[in-house]
């Protein structure tokens, strides 16, 4: 996969897709995706129903938190036609050098390996940009589709949080996986 990343730009470029800060004017589609129930069951901080003030709420303050190196939430975009398909994220943690990788990707675009190749795209983000030592993400058990995608990108489970999070009056694992920089063959 090729990747590039242009710091002023604050964009990643891969094969397909384009990693760019969200904009104010992607709001309504954010919204049109973000409002799935299907997609609000397998996220930990997703609201349902889901509208536009929502979104603009969201992408309110990612510019800042970029810019302080604290959170890097980045628009999955298709390179040719600009279609936004959903989201990928790093925390960062620079006391552990580490921090945790999450993604949504909208219903309509599931199974064609978006989520795939924009995660690989932010583990060389997080471990050439960043300097990370480890990246680590977590799902839900119910949604195996999720951990598949981290097992793509060279992620190792490592452990199970039992009945961790309460959903809709129901408790639910939290799987974790995470990764060493020095493991990840693709740098």
């Amino acid at each position: 996969m090729s990747y590039s990343y242009r710091e002023k730009a604050k964009t990643i470029e891969t094969d397909r897709l384009l990693l760019r800060l969200f904009q104010e004017s992607d709001a309504e589609e954010v919204a049109k995706l973000c409002n799935n129930y299907r997609l609000y069951k397998n996220t930990l901080n997703l609201p349902y129903p889901y509208s536009v003030d929502d979104a603009l709420a969201w992408i309110k303050n990612h510019l800042v938190h970029f810019n302080e190196n604290k959170h890097f939430e980045f628009a999955i975009i298709d390179k040719s036609t600009g279609e936004l398909y959903g989201s990928i994220a790093l925390s960062n943690h620079p006391q552990f050098d580490n921090g945790e990788l999450a993604y949504w990707i909208g219903e309509e675009h599931w199974g064609n390996g978006y989520a795939t190749e924009a995660a690989e795209a932010i583990l060389r983000f997080a471990f050439r940009e960043k300097g990370y030592h480890k990246v680590f993400a977590r799902y839900f058990h119910v949604n195996p589709a999720s951990g598949r995608i981290m097992e793509k990108i060279g992620m190792h489970k490592e452990g199970v949080l039992k009945q961790h999070i309460k959903k809709e009056d129901e408790y639910m694992d939290l799987v974790y996986f995470g990764i060493l920089k020095k493991d990840a063959i693709f740098l």
